[in-house]
């Protein structure tokens, strides 16, 4: 029987895996799969998911939000293993699954996996770590760390929104150089998104994103007036095109140096990224996953 190793956060989003549990084992023995599962918690190393991996395992099944699957990726990287991935959607965004079309409802989001083929796509590399959906620095990125989790899983995407619109009329300048063969920039930003996927919070920032075209789309917000940066903002939630808009830089590129001297942090996926200065590159196919869905 063939196996598929299950790593599942049951802290992601509001615990819904765990009721859930039952559906992912029941349509993959109908498939003739062998679930073999891995809880995360404090107690265990995540490493520890990986200790029995080898050529009997046909792919790994992550259930978590973009930090869950960020971290189980770096494992793997660091692990040199190279099994295709794919996610179950069950954190408080799911962007990076949303971008490879996978349904929210456990059931249909297992048949769609099973019933799909290996493909490779594209992976974010910032410094020596790894990310499938977005890194940042700036506004957003104290905001993600500082938002609790109690918060997060209470409000979902909007208790980032709540938190950023507190700290706009606060929030300082922030001197930064960022230096591509595409596009430069020196001066003061108030943030800094690096995607490799398409949105964030599921907003539709980098709308020319695609899965498997060796660029990640690069947002520079530059610093402005409270007003400026207000009606900004507001197009930022509504979803709208940000090409084109005043005090905002976006443009594809293959690789980057970042460089910061504030005190500020970076994040990937939700989770705490690497100190300045960055190197920020696209690996052309560097992961396989499962579940896309047939444009």
């Amino acid at each position: 029987m063939k196996k598929v190793k299950f790593i599942y956060n049951p802290y992601s989003g509001e615990n819904t895996i765990i009721m859930d549990i039952d559906k992912v084992i029941a349509v993959h023995q109908k498939y003739g799969y062998l679930v073999v599962p891995f809880r995360i918690s404090f107690e265990y190393d995540i490493s520890e998911a990986f200790q029995d991996i080898d050529n009997t395992y046909s792919y790994i099944l992550i259930a978590g939000g973009d930090g869950t699957v960020d971290n189980v990726v770096n494992h793997m990287k660091n692990l040199n293993i190279d099994l295709p991935i794919s996610v179950l959607p069950v954190g408080t965004a799911n962007d990076f699954s949303k971008f490879l079309g996978i349904p929210q409802e456990v059931d249909r989001a297992c048949k769609q996996i099973l019933n799909s083929e290996v493909k490779s796509v594209d992976i974010g590399k910032i410094n020596d770590k790894y990310f499938v959906n977005v890194a940042s620095t700036g506004l957003f990125t104290d905001i993600s760390q500082k938002t609790s989790v109690a918060l997060k899983n209470t409000m979902g995407k909007l208790a980032y929104y709540v938190k950023g619109l507190e700290a706009l009329p606060n929030f300082k300048k922030l001197k930064v150089k960022v230096l591509s063969k595409e596009a430069n920039f020196d001066g003061d930003m108030y943030l800094l998104l690096v995607f490799n996927g398409r949105t964030a919070g599921n907003l539709k920032f980098a709308y020319k994103a695609e899965l498997d075209d060796g660029y990640l789309d690069v947002i520079i917000i530059k610093a402005g007036t409270i007003v400026e940066m207000s009606a900004l903002f507001i197009k930022m939630l509504k979803g709208e095109h940000l090409e084109d808009t005043h005090n905002l830089l976006y443009f594809k590129t293959d690789k980057l140096y970042v460089e910061c001297h504030e005190d500020i942090v970076t994040d990937i996926d939700g989770e705490r990224g690497p100190d300045f200065p960055l190197t920020i590159e696209c690996i052309k196919g560097g992961l396989k996953v499962l579940g896309l869905k047939n444009k």
